[in-house]
């Protein structure tokens, strides 16, 4: 009964394939006829325009002034075609009603008249009823034929609506696990797609389906795409990628047709992996408040609807990639769409020091080479960061005419991925100098005399091309993701040491704080709204994170009343933390000086230099032995200073 059903259906489908075939076909032969008939008659109106009938006194007057060129004779039509030696007449042609004289020929040839005689057995009448007519209109139904083809059935003119996945197949795809190093976590949340790809039939026998998509979250550069190759190249299977902004089109229905194309072609190629980039661009939240995009939601319900559509157990998987997934719309994040979400976070110390090796594997690197020392410095560096401080490196090595990577194209590559290249055209003068030292000295003796603030590494007046004229690098000992509230008052002071220093010993303030204050007052403001660090708010959010993977920008979720309130708790922690810092500047005005001084001879010191020239004078101070000691000369080994993520920077 079923096998019956099956096959009545199977000729239904047949039988209406059939009637719309020939039903495209009618169509397409009577208009091909009705653009055939305005032709003629258009042909017809044209010629008719350009030609003209003469009687023979009037050809032989033309013939006396000249006029006549040359003379051919139509048999088939009884008559003369007189073409003219002038423009006069713009072109037309001029007949003459034929009468047998065997003069003609020799009166026409002695006026110097060129003349042809046409045979009427010369043209056969099949072969003008083929030119003429069948020709013709077989050009005409052929091109209406392609184009009727190109609109209806590759999705309109030049292919609009076909889906821009570019395939790649196995061979293609030369990425696999190991090359995607710091996800351990979003590494092992995949491997079961692999697996089911591979051996399907583990999984459906126990009754398990596949999960027909995941979706890939973390911050820019992390890997996602690169992940997703993975996948489709551990599998072995033919890998779709394209980006969400490819369904986009300012026509509406474009974007759902090309979904559909995509499915279509997945389906013919499956097992597979569908990988949609950026698929925030059409997977936006569907909001009529206000307003609507007709193009984009109607993407995103095809979407939808192929995503419930298609059978997971032909191996069909969908790999989608976002750093918005807040703005994702609900239904398309619900279990049967995107079973699971995958984070690609920022890598930590040892993901660091594994990106660090994939990407140096290929450069060649000196034995002296300390990867791991700049994994540490490199603190919040995603992959993307990491693998262009390997590149800048190499390019610096062959700046200096080294055939292989050192340590200190390292360390400088870290530097100017962070703050920029040295800006050498920008020369400070002596008074600028002189404050930018005393700014970033009064950075590192607030740090040094905290308990916990991160040590110094480097100090440097040398100004940057990402603008700062100056900066301290600090350097964590250990990987931290935890901040206590004393850490982060201690935070707080080392910002505000720069601008305490230039107040206390210049005896002004400039505008060098700038980023300082923003950062420690981004730092204040956490502390109340986010940590619940402050006696008068206590334990309450009153801000929430928007774009996390992106601008990390807050939102409010107080009163206004609120909101003034934690303005006033914010200026107080800073002016308090603003009081402390300038006590310990004035309490170390001996260091500031030495350290100051030193820094603007030298330009640069490392750490070590510092603690040594503060170390020095606090022995002098306390009138300890050894108060000679000076401080050890600035070596290309001592050069070689750590850069890391919190940088305190100057910006004139």
């Amino acid at each position: 009964m079923d096998n019956q059903n099956s096959h009545n259906n199977g000729g239904g489908d047949n039988g209406g394939k059939k009637k719309s075939s020939f039903n495209r076909i009618m169509i397409i032969l009577m208009i091909t006829f009705a653009m055939f008939i305005v032709y003629y008659y258009a042909a017809s109106a044209i010629i008719k325009s350009r030609t003209k009938i003469i009687s023979y006194t009037e050809f032989q007057k033309m013939v006396e002034e000249d006029k006549v060129e040359s003379v051919k004779t139509d048999y088939n039509n009884k008559r003369y075609e007189i073409y003219t030696t002038t423009y006069e007449d713009d072109g037309k042609l001029y007949y003459v009603g034929f009468s047998y004289d065997p003069e003609f020929e020799a009166y026409v040839t002695e006026h110097g008249i060129k003349y042809f005689g046409i045979d009427d057995e010369s043209t056969s009448p099949l072969i003008a009823f083929l030119v003429e007519w069948v020709l013709p209109f077989g050009l005409v139904y052929g091109a209406l034929f392609l184009l009727y083809r190109n609109l209806f059935k590759n999705g309109g003119i030049g292919g609009v609506g076909k889906s821009k996945a570019k395939m790649y197949v196995e061979k293609d795809i030369k990425t696999r696990f190991k090359d995607v190093a710091g996800q351990e976590e979003a590494k092992d949340s995949v491997l079961e797609l692999v697996d089911f790809l591979h051996d399907p039939e583990k999984y459906t026998r126990i009754g398990a389906k596949l999960p027909k998509g995941a979706l890939l979250v973390g911050p820019p550069g992390t890997g996602k795409t690169l992940l997703a190759k993975a996948v489709a190249g551990e599998a072995g299977v033919p890998f779709f990628s394209l980006s969400g902004s490819d369904f986009v089109e300012m026509y509406v229905g474009v974007g759902a047709s090309r979904v559909r194309d995509l499915f279509k072609e997945a389906q013919q190629n499956a097992p597979c992996i569908i990988f949609i980039d950026e698929i925030d661009a059409i997977g936006k939240s569907r909001d009529s408040r206000h307003g609507g995009n007709d193009e984009r939601e109607q993407t995103l319900n095809q979407l939808l609807s192929e995503m419930d559509g298609f059978d997971s157990s032909k191996g069909i998987v969908i790999l989608a990639a976002t750093n918005r997934p807040e703005v994702l719309d609900k239904a398309l994040l619900r279990p049967g769409r995107f079973d699971r979400r995958v984070i690609v976070g920022k890598p930590d110390l040892k993901g660091r020091l594994a990106v660090l090796k994939v990407h140096s594997k290929d450069v060649l690197m000196h034995e002296n080479v300390d990867l791991e020392e700049i994994a540490r410095t490199t603190a919040g560096a995603v992959g993307a960061d990491l693998a262009n401080m390997i590149n800048e490196a190499a390019i610096l090595a062959v700046k200096s005419g080294r055939t292989v990577v050192k340590q200190e194209d390292l360390m400088e590559a870290v530097e100017i991925v962070i703050a920029g290249k040295e800006k050498k055209d920008r020369i400070l003068g002596p008074k600028e100098k002189k404050i930018v030292a005393y700014h970033e000295v009064g950075h590192a003796l607030v740090a040094a005399m905290q308990k916990h603030s991160e040590p110094v590494q480097k100090i440097t007046i040398i100004p940057r091309t990402k603008g700062s004229l100056g900066y301290t690098m600090q350097v964590p000992e250990e990987e931290k993701y935890l901040s206590s509230k004393d850490e982060i008052l201690d935070d707080i002071r080392v910002f505000c040491g720069g601008r305490a220093a230039e107040e206390i010993r210049i005896g002004s303030i400039t505008t060098g704080a700038s980023n300082d204050i923003e950062r420690a007052t981004a730092l204040a403001r956490n502390m109340i709204t986010m940590y619940g660090m402050s006696e008068e708010f206590g334990m309450v959010a009153l801000e929430g994170i928007a774009g996390e993977y992106l601008d990390d920008r807050r939102v409010l979720n107080c009163s206004d009343s609120y909101s003034a309130k934690i303005d006033e708790a914010v200026k107080e922690i800073m002016s308090g933390c603003y009081e402390q810092s300038k006590k310990i500047i004035s309490e170390n005005l001996d260091v500031l000086d030495a350290v100051a001084e030193f820094l603007l001879e030298k330009e640069t010191i490392t750490g070590k230099e510092f603690m040594d020239i503060l170390e020095r004078v606090v022995r002098e101070r306390n009138g300890e032995a050894d108060a000679e000691t000076t401080p050890a000369e600035t070596t290309e080994e001592n050069k070689e200073a750590d850069a890391e993520s919190a940088v305190t920077s100057i910006d004139l």
